[in-house]
């Protein structure tokens, strides 16, 4: 199962976390896994781009586990977008654990 974790301080997401495997299906054929990594990865890379911000990441050699930190410093335009497109890649994370919850989960801190 993935497991997603999206950790907020005063509603803001300030960081999340993916770990595990959805084994939803043969390596390659995962659905479940692709759905889930494009909309992480595409919104990881759309903060990149679209809000010229350095990102915290850490990324399991193997797959399997994705974390990114918002770092604290910025300024409250770049972070208001920053916060726009991170809470639509949750809803999105949201519609996939809606029709797959036996293979993956949002969970908040």
């Amino acid at each position: 199962m993935i497991k997603v974790t999206v950790f907020q301080t005063n509603n803001q997401i300030t960081a999340f976390e993916l770990s595990g495997h959805a084994d939803s299906g043969p390596y390659g054929y995962d659905l479940v896994c692709a759905g889930v990594s494009a909309v992480s990865f595409g919104g990881v890379n759309a903060v990149i781009k679209l809000c010229d911000t350095d990102l915290h990441i850490d990324q399991g050699k193997d797959g399997g586990y994705l974390y990114v930190g918002i770092p604290e410093d910025l300024d409250l335009e770049v972070a208001e977008r920053i916060q726009l497109l991170l809470e639509g890649m949750v809803v999105s994370l949201q519609t996939i654990e809606a029709e797959y919850g036996n293979h993956m989960q949002v969970n908040y801190k």
